[in-house]
């Protein structure tokens, strides 16, 4: 018998493995284009922790590697197998263990979904905010693994903010606590957020201390039609000069929205450049929504719609969420870059990339979190078009290099994985790579979490 196979037996049920190569490579690589995936020898689904250690035990004692998994809806190659490696699912780890009211905090297993958390949360008066465009299926360990983001950052932020302690299981099968579930707490050095955004290249993410807020008063929506996405970006930037603070701030470009209309006969205006979507969740949503859409107005918006109600708003809300999927129907394969430019220069990103997709002869859609400044621009190609495809990668890899000109960075939410690795040391540089490959060595000495990421 294969040694890895029965050392992995003697810890785990049966069930627990999955060694048909047929099912295995379904696990093999997440969506991101343009990424390679290799073949893994078998692929694990734990339900504890004590399995999960058993894991890395054997994984250390036989130097093989291991690439931690959710639900794979990740955008960056970052959950894809190397070839020989364990794929290590932590999906069926999806148990909500604790949510309490008056420490406002969730206590959560790894692969709880977004979405399914947000409503239990819900049930208490309270309100868990990261919310990913994919909340339907992404689990919570992957958001931390990628320090995701979602809609709501404008206002709320990203995951880090709301992990506030980790239990985790180190390379060779320790399992450490980090931070606390205090409301505050600064013992040491901050171990808790080094793990976010680590994409399972230092530990696996065996429970989770989250944050929670008192869940805000019902959002209603603005749309503003643009006739350029400068305008829009203006108005961006007005909003946010004025000290306003939406819930949300979206931007869409007019390619996306015709995708989105295409797919789903949304109603959105195809004549608009570009549509702002903005939302407040406040005591009194349309005061603010009329202070905002008066600066939409003062800034070139044609058009200005507020939405009568919630049911209104969250029409609005779907098409937005609705962006990346509408875009990926224009051709036969997308890439979905992920720069972050300061607010006050996301016009430039915006027209910058519109050239870029000019010079490449491509179509190229933005959909952004405009608060953030943080934009997607979609690559669509034909995956079949050897040069068509050439040309989406170069043209990505301009996208990239137009946000890091504008004083940004290759990624605000999606994470480096395989896709943006050679990027990441260019952001970093020199002595930032040989630091974070220090801390590697720490928590990893042999290299096995997740190789060939980051770095």
């Amino acid at each position: 018998m294969d040694p890895l196979l029965e050392q992995l037996r003697a810890g785990l049920p049966a069930e627990a493995l999955i060694t048909d190569p047929d099912v295995t490579a379904s696990y093999a690589h997440d969506m991101a284009s343009f990424c390679d995936a290799g073949a893994p020898a078998v692929v694990v689904l734990p339900r504890t922790v004590e399995e999960v250690q058993h894991v890395m035990r054997t994984a250390t004692a036989l130097r093989v590697p291991v690439v931690p998994q959710g639900a794979r809806t990740g955008l960056s190659g970052a959950a894809n197998a190397s070839d020989g490696c364990i794929v290590l699912s932590l999906v069926k780890m999806d148990r909500i263990l604790e949510i309490s009211p008056v420490d406002r905090i969730a206590v959560v297993e790894p692969g709880v979904v977004n979405a399914t958390l947000s409503r239990a949360v819900n049930e208490h008066g309270l309100y868990y905010p990261p919310d990913p465009s994919s909340w339907e299926m992404c689990t919570i360990g992957g958001n931390i693994g990628t320090a995701s983001g979602g809609l709501c950052c404008v206002k709320y932020g990203v995951t880090a903010e709301y992990v506030l302690g980790l239990e985790v299981v180190l390379a060779d099968g320790r399992l450490l606590n980090t931070g606390r579930r205090t409301a505050k707490g600064v013992a040491g050095y901050d171990l808790t957020r080094l793990f976010v955004g680590s994409e399972g290249s230092l530990g696996i993410v065996v429970k989770a201390v989250l944050a929670l807020r008192p869940q805000p008063p019902q959002q209603l929506v603005l749309a503003a039609e643009f006739p350029s996405a400068a305008a829009a970006c203006d108005a961006v930037c007005r909003i946010m000069e004025r000290g306003h603070t939406p819930s949300l701030l979206e931007l869409m470009d007019r390619t996306t929205v015709r995708a989105v209309n295409a797919m789903a006969s949304m109603g959105l205006p195809e004549t608009t450049e570009a549509l702002l979507l903005c939302a407040f969740d406040t005591p009194d949503p349309a005061a603010d929504l009329a202070a905002v859409g008066e600066l939409c107005t003062a800034a070139g918006a044609t058009d200005v719609v507020p939405a009568d109600d919630a049911a209104e708003s969250e029409l609005l809300l779907q098409a937005r969420r609705l962006s990346l999927p509408a875009l990926e129907t224009v051709k036969s394969a997308t890439m979905i870059d992920d720069v972050c430019v300061p607010r006050s220069q996301l016009g430039a990103m915006i027209e910058g990339t519109a050239a870029i997709a000019e010079k490449f002869g491509l179509t190229i859609g933005v959909c952004a979190h405009a608060g953030d400044g943080n934009t997607h621009p979609v690559v669509c190609f034909d995956h079949t078009d050897a040069d068509e495809s050439r040309r989406a990668r170069e043209s990505f890899d301009e996208i990239m290099a137009l946000g890091l000109e504008l004083g940004g960075t290759i990624t605000g939410e999606h994470g480096v994985g395989v896709l943006k690795k050679e990027w990441l040391a260019r952001e970093l540089g020199e002595v930032g790579v040989e630091l974070q490959r220090g801390i590697k060595a720490a928590f990893d000495p042999l290299g096995l979490l997740n190789p060939g990421k980051l770095f």
